[in-house]
């Protein structure tokens, strides 16, 4: 009996693995077995970017993404640097959720140029905000060029937009006009066709790829023959100051411009024929056209004396400064925020933007330069006072500056990026 049974179980076990031979080798031979990819996960999370839109509010966005009510308040109570009152149209968010869920469990916004808030979801729904820095990359470029027309355009050709967008060229052209060379090169009439530039800049990178404009680190730029020099070297407070190849700053009592990149049409004249009187009558002072608006600036440190419309000036602002001198600014648009009589002022600060009120035919600013109460002509250079030596205590630092800035003018190799 026993006998019986065990060869009833050798049989069916024979013929279980003749079937299974079978299968494998007939019903699919070994060239065509199924084999299941294999399951990769690549990510545990899922992400999705969402923006403020048109009449659109902070709830309308989170609620997008299932964060509402009493979780919505407590978030935004931890979103440093996210006002809901006022947050602008476009403004993005990045969301993290877990794969399945439909809560995110991570929001990150941008701040500023230089920081991200990051919000985290950990259990029962409370939020926390933390800071995330933005780290930028800085390398040194070179250009040079020759100026055709004016600095402005020969500056903007010479300059490829994947090097710096034209918002942060423009920031480059303005700085050079103005907070390096303002006191030196008036870049309406001292440029000539021919002259040539040489620059060496600072362009900076974001991890998240925002490209933006750094500081002039050195500059030559010709005049008519007559090469204008400088070298950034910060002071002790840690602001960039410049000074020429004969180690004096560039930085004078006044500036030459009372605007940037204005073009004079009237000069100074004991006898100009007037194009509204029409009449000969002195002209003391220069007529220095710009767009209606654009703002004008203080051309030394002083204490305003008038605040005013006054009959052909139309709208005008005087400055007293020391050692018996005083600017005259007319024809303004309208004088800026807080400029009022006995407020202080300092070289460079807006106190007023180009118009045309008054005796004017078109909007400019009309500049006025007097010396105990003798006005003199504002293109002297007389008026413009010396710049002071290197500091003794920064001498050496600032020759090894010189040599160094120079091998990058030439476009020489120089140590080309750092972090920040």
């Amino acid at each position: 009996m026993r006998a019986r049974q065990k060869l009833k179980i050798s049989f069916a076990t024979v013929s279980s693995a003749v079937a299974l031979v079978w299968v494998v080798n007939v019903a699919w031979p070994g060239d065509s077995l199924i084999i299941a990819e294999p399951l990769i996960v690549s990510s545990p999370f899922r992400y999705e970017r969402d923006r403020v839109n048109r009449r659109e509010t902070l709830s309308h966005v989170f609620a997008r993404h299932n964060v509402i009510g009493a979780e919505l308040v407590q978030l935004l109570e931890e979103a440093e640097g996210l006002n809901p009152r006022r947050t602008r149209v476009g403004m993005a968010f990045d969301f993290r959720f877990l794969i399945g869920d439909t809560v995110p469990n991570r929001v990150m916004f941008r701040v500023s140029e230089n920081r991200f808030t990051r919000l985290d979801r950990g259990v029962a729904g409370v939020w926390r905000g933390s800071r995330v820095p933005i780290n930028w990359s800085i390398s040194r470029e070179h250009v040079q060029g020759t100026i055709n027309s004016s600095l402005w355009l020969a500056v903007e050709a010479a300059i490829d937009d994947s090097v710096l967008p034209s918002r942060e060229r423009r920031k480059l052209i303005v700085g050079l006009a103005d907070d390096i060379f303002g006191w030196q090169i008036d870049f309406t009439r001292d440029v000539r066709e021919g002259d040539e530039f040489r620059l060496l800049f600072e362009r900076l990178e974001s991890s998240e790829g925002d490209v933006r404009f750094g500081r002039v680190l050195a500059a030559k730029v010709e005049t008519q023959g007559r090469e204008n020099s400088a070298y950034v070297l910060p002071d002790e407070q840690g602001r960039n100051s410049y000074y020429d190849a004969n180690r004096r700053s560039l930085r004078r009592a006044f500036l030459r411009s009372p605007i940037s990149y204005g073009r004079i049409s009237s000069n100074f004249s004991r006898r100009r024929f007037h194009p509204i009187l029409r009449v000969r009558r002195p002209h003391l002072g220069l007529d220095i056209a710009a767009s209606s608006g654009a703002p004008i600036r203080a051309t030394a440190d002083g204490v305003v004396g008038t605040a005013r419309r006054d009959r052909g000036y139309g709208l005008l602002v005087t400055i007293d400064h020391a050692a018996d001198t005083e600017t005259r600014y007319a024809h303004m648009r309208r004088i800026a925020r807080g400029i009022r009589v006995g407020t202080r002022v300092v070289q460079g600060q807006t106190i007023g933007y180009v118009g045309m009120t008054g005796l004017a035919t078109g909007p400019h600013v009309h500049y006025e330069f007097l010396k105990n109460g003798r006005h003199l002509n504002p293109r002297s250079r007389i008026s413009l006072g010396d710049g002071t030596p290197v500091p003794a205590a920064l001498r050496g630092e600032f020759e090894s500056v010189m040599r160094e800035f120079d091998i990058g003018l030439e476009g020489g190799e120089l140590a080309t990026e750092t972090s920040m």
